[in-house]
């Protein structure tokens, strides 16, 4: 295994499975140079590998054999990210990296034509689809919960992760609506924080309002902004997990009459862009919104959301 090899692997989940021969200060900031997500997924692509019955360091040989295996069952998407994890090994323990040998390439170049890159999308939850799944809720703690979570994720265009990364201490309250800091994301690993604009609606789903009741009915004073409750009713002190944002969207959809198959926890964030672009409204105040960099990433929503507006057949037909 790695660890028993004593190499700095970015994969490890503490500090114990650093080389002892480093300053403990320099272990520690190694340790934390990657997100915890990102090492539990290194570390699982490369148990991965170990399982199938390859080991570290690998010849190229071995890793292209790998490949080929995996593209009878998996997701190209899914085998460019083992890749890149037994890519980071190799480069942490100073080995060769066959990753980077014309034979891995030209195998992933037709793993690439053979399987196709198309990745598979979360659907949107467009605003008319949001306000269908309100409507169809009633008043009871889960109800007052998923709608502040639904609306709250829609509005601020947030990542699973981001909206169940929430306290209270975060929302403060202003004359146009509430301001989200968002101290940590996806794109954001240092910390360096930013703060979104939630403002009042023009409609009775209004997130604030929504927020404000959930806050209210819950007795939620400080810490996390949403937490499971149990069958009884009783809210509980732990946050929600990820996960549970996905069975929250795809529960409510259910139960407004949609197919949940397609919808997740993204969905609430691809919604807003698309519901955005429909709208008209600007690339840059979407990014303002959803964070993104640049328009690269943000352009797949622009471009769901412009496919009807001035389009070529409806002008003939």
């Amino acid at each position: 295994m790695l660890a028993e090899r004593q190499t700095i692997v970015p994969v490890a989940q503490s500090d114990d499975m650093l080389p002892s021969v480093l300053p403990s200060d320099v272990q520690r900031l190694i340790a934390a140079s990657l997100s915890e997500g990102t090492k539990r997924g290194y570390q699982q692509d490369i148990a991965h590998f170990e399982a199938w019955g390859g080991s570290i360091p690998a010849s190229a040989e071995t890793i292209a054999a790998y490949l080929a295996d995996l593209a009878t069952r998996y997701k190209t998407a899914t085998i460019v990210r083992r890749v890149t994890a037994l890519s980071k090994a190799h480069d942490a323990m100073g080995a060769a990296n066959p990753t980077k040998s014309e034979l891995v390439r030209a195998t992933m170049r037709g793993i690439k034509r053979t399987n196709g890159t198309a990745t598979r999308e979360a659907k949107p939850i467009l605003r008319e689809d949001l306000l269908q799944m309100l409507d169809c809720m009633g008043d009871g703690t889960k109800d007052m919960r998923d709608k502040a979570l639904l609306l709250l994720g829609f509005a601020g265009a947030f990542r699973r992760s981001e909206l169940v990364g929430l306290d209270v201490a975060d929302i403060d309250h202003v004359r146009q609506g509430i301001v989200v800091t968002l101290r940590r994301s996806k794109t954001d690993q240092n910390g360096a924080g930013r703060k979104i604009g939630i403002p009042f609606g023009r409609s009775k789903w209004c997130p604030v309002k929504c927020l404000a009741n959930w806050l209210d009915h819950a007795k939620i004073e400080t810490g996390p902004l949403f937490r499971g409750i149990n069958r009884h009713g009783h809210v509980a002190e732990q946050r929600l997990s990820g996960e549970a944002v996905c069975v929250i969207v795809k529960q409510r959809t259910e139960a407004a009459g949609f197919d949940p198959t397609g919808y997740s926890g993204h969905s609430l964030r691809a919604g807003l862009a698309t519901s955005a672009a429909m709208a008209g409204a600007s690339a840059w105040k979407i990014r303002q919104q959803t964070g993104h960099a640049s328009d690269t990433m943000l352009n797949r929503y622009i471009r769901d959301g412009d496919m009807f507006v001035g389009n070529a057949a409806g002008t003939i037909l």
